[in-house]
């Protein structure tokens, strides 16, 4: 399946609406614009919270945890190195692995050291958008929360 991500650069907060290949709306994401640290919620359009996210602070490395139904299910470290963009995600059970380039731009998610999704950003004058071609039979919502998180750590600088 192949999601559209547009944020606004110039906009007070990270809200944002998730859209499929065909130009729908999907989902709706929402953060709290006033607290310590960045918190995301991610909604289906009837309003159903299906995914919290929050930065984890005070720590020398961005990071951050993924909630889906009040579990946790995923912590995302940024992992320190030079001139790349390395991820430490550890999940109960699985094992996930992110690749790619130096820019950010493009990005892929390995699960069992097998490709599930692809991250393609694209700059356009008034939003950031980008691609998410996520494989059939993968968990859609942490798949898009692990996106956003990528993208959160490698880009929110560049507002």
């Amino acid at each position: 399946m192949r999601y559209i991500i547009r944020q606004k650069i110039f906009s007070l907060g990270d809200s944002f609406t998730i859209k499929d290949e065909f130009g729908n709306d999907v989902f709706i994401v929402r953060s709290q614009i006033f607290s310590f640290g960045k918190k995301l919620r991610i909604f289906d359009l009837s309003g159903k919270e299906l995914c919290y996210i929050e930065q984890k602070l005070f720590r020398f490395m961005p990071e951050y945890d993924i909630y889906i139904a009040g579990e946790l299910v995923a912590n995302v470290r940024k992992k320190f190195a030079l001139f790349r963009n390395d991820f430490e995600i550890t999940t109960p059970g699985d094992q996930y692995y992110v690749d790619g380039d130096f820019f950010a731009h493009e990005f892929g998610i390995y699960r069992h050291g097998k490709l599930i999704a692809r991250i393609s950003k694209k700059f356009f004058a008034f939003s950031d958008t980008y691609g998410v071609d996520i494989d059939d039979g993968q968990d859609q919502i942490s798949t898009l929360a692990l996106a956003i998180v990528i993208d959160m750590v490698c880009h929110d600088h560049d507002d």
